[in-house]
This record gives structure tokens, C-alpha cells and sequence, in this order.
């Protein structure tokens, strides 16, 4: 027996085609779900644009039937769009006529078809739930594979299972393994920008981030690990010291470390805040540029190195040589030979990391950071955001790397308070 899921507005936002993601069932929109796709669909950013897309696949079916009888779904299954004039609760607001639709079509005496309530919003849920309608989580897209992988292997095995890029201590060596168990040795201690390794998860997290070989890089962990602050000087290391001819490692060049993080939740209008575009950015972006200071502000005994000339991260930006842009404007760009850096991915959606990846021009590396336990979006969790699809999908690429960095290297204070906090 097929069952009847009605949708909430934030499962249409977070997936645009999630109407046909439910087989054989019927799946049913509440009118409110309409009015409020409507309300979004203006402007620009994520939001907007999958609100529009919705919109546009729903329209399509009008040219098979009415929406309010039912009609055929690809997968064998109907969509109809209900209106519901009476209302169970004693609010009028919109999930609470979400909820009263699914509470009528539940305890309508014809329908026998177990009636389910989708929303990723945990409020809708717990209030579906003790009106007695069963609910659950938009499930199409939830993975727990990043709890299973990215961490450093051993000798006693090489998670032959994956193909994408992983790290193996062997004694004192490391190796870069991938494919099916191929492995290089990799160098030690390698420092970029006169930032030197830590710990042994930073020299891999190096090794993988100047790699010419890895286009994709997830790096994961608490504050404190590193993730950006070696994304970062990682990028401008391989974009000051130009490719050298007949050098392996550093056979693609870079024009240009550009840098994103989403402003949460994605897509909202920076109108609010007074200035041009960065001025907007400044309270968003200042987690960058404080890494920046960092990269640039190395003490003088590391001068004669040559990594860097460069005494202030404002003229990094001024030359061009570091770009910050908001996630909001990066939709229909083409971006080649970026190093491309995206901070806080644990805040988007998985739509938002196809439509970042599929900007990536020819010769761009892209690297995402983010901790999957520090979630501030209120429709994802860490089985559901961007950053943890990115891995369930990538984890058997060969140009992919995952790693998920569990030591503080921020200072003896910053690991006791994200062990005891």
C-alpha cells in the first residue's frame, strides 16, 4: 500500500525537485506551501532560485491534469496540490496550516493511505506529532559516510573500499594512497607561507591541498584544527610562486585565491547592513580576514625565506591576489585557475554545493571547510548539509580528498574548551 506525504515550503527550498523523489507514493503540496514559494521566488540568491525552480516543475504538470484531482508522477506516484479551509490549530499561521492539511487528509474517512508529514523543520515535526500525524526528515540526501572515513590510516588496513585520496602512517613516512591502494611517499614537514604543520593531520591536509592531482578537498573538525587558516595560505603559496617548468609539483598554476564562506542563512539580503558590497561582507568575512593577518604577519626570522613580501592582507586584496565573494552572487559565474576556498560549508544545502562546483572553470581546485558538529542553519544537521553530501558523493573520486582534522592546533585552551564545552 502506497502512502500520501505531504510537503513542507523548506523541503522544496532545501531540494527543488524533491516532488519527484518519493516512488510510487502520493505526494501532496498544501496550498500555503504555493503562497509561500511565491512569496520567495523574487530576488536573487539560493533561495529565490529554488523557489522559482519548484514553482516551474510544478507548473509543468498542469499540461497532464488538474493539480487539485491528482496527477501522474514520473516514478508512478501523483502529486495534487490541496486546499484546506478549516484548520485544526488554534494558530493561523502557515505551518500550522501545513499541519492541519496533513491532519485532515489523515483523518478523512476515505482515505486509507498512511499519511506522513515532511519537513525539515523540527518545530513542524513536534507539533505534527502530537496532533497524531507521523513525520519525518526530507531523507533523499542524508549520509552518514563522513562518521566512516578521513581519518589517518595504519598498517593494519587501507580502506580499499574508497577510491579518493587518503593518508597512511607507516612509521615515520607518510603515503598518499588512492585508486585501489596505489600510494606515493609524501614529504614532511612541508610549510606554505611560512605556516609549518603542527601535527601529523596538518601535514597530510597540506600535502592534499597542494597536490595537482586532488581538485576537491573536505576538510573537517572542531575550531582550532586549521582547516582555513591552511586552505588559505596553501592557495596564496601556489599562487606567488608560479608554476616552474618540468616541475611536478607544481604543474598548475593559479591566478587567483578566492574566497567564501555563506552568510546564514544563505542567500539573505545584505540591505540591513550600512556601506558598499564589503563593508556589507566585513562582520561575515573578518574569520578570513583574520587568518589573513596571520599569513602575512609571520615574524621576521622567516623573511629570508621569500615565501612572502607582502606586509598586509589589505594590499593581498588590492593586488587581486585574494578575492572575497558572497555566495549570494556566485551562481551562473565561470571561474578557471581559482583556487577557490569555501568556508563554513556545513551551512549549505546540497543544491548550493552542485551550483559551486559546477562554476569551477577549467584548471580551478576547490576546497571546502567546515565543522559538521557547529550546524547554524535551522533546516540542516549533519547528516543532511552540503559538506557531508559532498562526501557521500565523492568519496570513490580519485581527485577527491576527505580528511577530518581532530586536533586542536589554536592553542592548550582552545582544545580543553572544545573537549569540555
Amino acid at each position: 500500500m502506497g502512502k500520501i506525504f505531504v510537503l513542507d515550503t523548506n523541503v522544496l527550498i532545501h531540494d527543488p525537485e524533491a516532488i519527484l523523489y518519493f516512488a510510487d507514493n502520493d505526494v501532496v503540496l498544501p496550498i500555503t506551501v504555493i503562497e509561500e514559494l511565491d512569496k520567495l521566488k523574487r530576488g536573487n540568491g539560493e533561495i529565490p532560485y529554488s523557489a522559482r525552480h519548484a514553482l516551474r516543475l510544478i507548473d509543468s504538470f498542469r499540461a497532464q491534469g488538474k493539480l487539485s484531482a491528482g496527477v501522474e508522477l514520473p516514478e508512478g506516484g501523483s502529486l495534487r496540490v490541496v486546499i484546506e479551509n478549516k484548520s485544526h490549530m488554534t494558530e493561523p499561521s502557515n505551518d500550522n496550516r501545513i499541519i492541519s492539511t496533513a491532519v485532515s487528509l489523515a483523518f478523512n474517512h476515505d482515505n486509507t493511505k498512511p499519511v506522513i508529514l515532511v519537513s525539515k523543520d523540527t518545530s513542524v515535526r513536534i507539533k505534527a506529532d502530537t496532533m497524531g500525524i507521523d513525520t519525518q526528515d526530507y531523507l533523499k540526501d542524508k549520509t552518514t559516510v563522513f562518521e566512516k572515513y578521513g581519518s589517518m590510516m595504519d598498517d593494519n588496513g587501507h580502506e580499499s573500499d574508497i577510491r579518493s585520496v587518503r593518508y597512511l602512517m607507516a612509521g615515520d613516512k607518510i603515503f598518499r594512497v588512492y585508486g585501489e591502494n596505489k600510494m606515493e611517499l609524501i614529504r614532511r614537514q612541508r610549510s606554505v607561507m611560512s605556516i609549518s604543520p603542527k601535527n601529523v593531520e596538518q601535514e597530510c591536509a597540506i600535502d592534499a591541498l597542494i597536490s595537482p592531482n586532488v581538485d576537491v578537498v573536505a576538510l573537517t573538525g572542531r575550531a582550532g584544527t586549521g582547516k582555513t587558516l591552511l586552505a588559505v595560505a596553501a592557495g596564496l603559496h601556489l599562487v606567488t610562486k608560479s608554476a616552474q617548468n618540468g616541475s611536478s609539483d607544481y604543474s598548475k598554476t593559479y591566478e587567483q585565491v578566492m574566497v567564501a564562506r555563506p552568510i546564514v542563512p544563505l542567500g539573505n539580503d545584505m540591505g540591513f547592513l550600512p556601506g558598499d558590497i564589503q563593508e556589507k561582507l566585513q562582520p561575515w568575512m573578518q574569520p578570513i580576514y583574520d587568518n589573513l593577518d596571520v599569513i602575512v604577519g609571520t615574524s621576521d626570522e622567516h623573511i629570508d625565506e621569500k615565501d612572502t613580501d607582502y606586509r598586509s592582507s589589505d594590499y593581498l586584496i588590492e593586488s587581486g591576489l585574494v578575492h572575497i565573494e558572497p555566495l549570494t552572487y556566485i551562481r551562473g559565474r565561470s571561474l578557471p585557475r581559482r583556487y577557490l576556498v569555501i568556508d563554513e560549508a556545513q551551512n549549505l544545502r546540497p543544491l548550493d554545493v552542485k551550483t559551486i562546483i559546477t562554476r569551477c572553470g577549467e584548471g580551478t581546485k576547490v576546497i571546502f571547510t567546515g565543522d559538521l558538529e557547529q550546524i547554524d542553519s535551522p533546516f540542516l544537521d549533519a547528516a543532511s548539509n552540503g559538506l557531508a553530501y559532498l562526501i557521500n558523493r565523492f568519496i570513490q573520486e580519485e581527485n577527491f580528498c576527505y580528511l577530518n582534522m581532530k586536533h586542536s592546533a589554536r592553542s592548550a585552551l582552545a582544545e580543553q574548551a572544545a573537549v569540555l564545552l
